[in-house]
C-alpha cells in the first residue's frame, strides 16, 4: 500500500425517513456495485469483477438502518450493509449540515456520514504481494458519504 485511492458509486439510490421521534428514522440505500468510479478504468473492471464486487452476479449493495441515537453530542446511525450477500453491521457518525429552501420550492436536508469497515468480513479478500513487502489492497475502507435529501 502506497497510497489511498478514492472512489465513488455513481449509481445510488435511496429513501430516508424522518419520525417525528427522530431516532425512529430510517434510512434504506440501494448501490450499483457496476457504478464505481475511482477515476482508473483498468481498477474500477477489476473491482467488477469477481476478485471484489463480482457486480454481475450481485447487481445490488444495500444498506439498511437498524437504529438512530445519540452518542454524546453527536449521532451514530447502525445498519446492515449487504455486499455479495454477506450481511454485517455497519456503524456510521452523521453530521447534520443543515436545511434549506431549494429555488424550484423544494426542501432539503445535508448531511455527512463517515465509517470504517474491514473488507475481508464480505469475502472481499483478493490481493497481491509486494516485492517490497507488504500488500496491494488494505483491509480497511473508509466511508465517506455526503447527501442531499429532497422532501417528497
Amino acid at each position: 500500500m502506497v497510497s489511498k485511492v478514492r472512489g465513488a458509486f455513481t449509481g445510488v439510490a435511496g429513501t430516508v425517513t424522518v419520525a417525528e421521534d427522530v431516532n425512529a428514522s430510517t434510512v434504506t440505500v440501494d448501490i450499483d456495485p457496476a457504478s464505481i468510479d475511482t477515476r482508473d478504468t483498468g481498477r474500477d473492471e477489476h473491482l467488477r469483477t469477481a476478485d471484489f464486487l463480482d457486480a454481475e452476479a450481485f447487481p445490488t449493495i444495500t444498506y439498511a438502518s437498524t437504529g438512530l441515537r445519540r452518542d454524546g453530542g453527536d449521532w451514530v446511525l447502525d445498519g446492515d450493509l449487504t455486499i455479495k450477500g454477506v450481511s454485517h453491521p455497519v456503524r456510521l457518525a452523521v453530521e447534520f449540515l443543515g436545511g434549506a429552501s431549494d429555488p424550484w420550492g423544494g426542501s432539503r436536508l445535508g448531511f455527512s456520514a463517515k465509517g470504517e469497515l474491514d473488507r475481508e468480513d464480505w469475502g472481499l479478500t483478493w490481493n497481491q504481494a509486494l516485492e517490497t513487502g507488504g500488500v496491494l489492497v488494505a483491509k480497511k475502507v473508509t466511508l465517506e458519504i455526503e447527501a442531499e435529501l429532497i422532501q417528497q
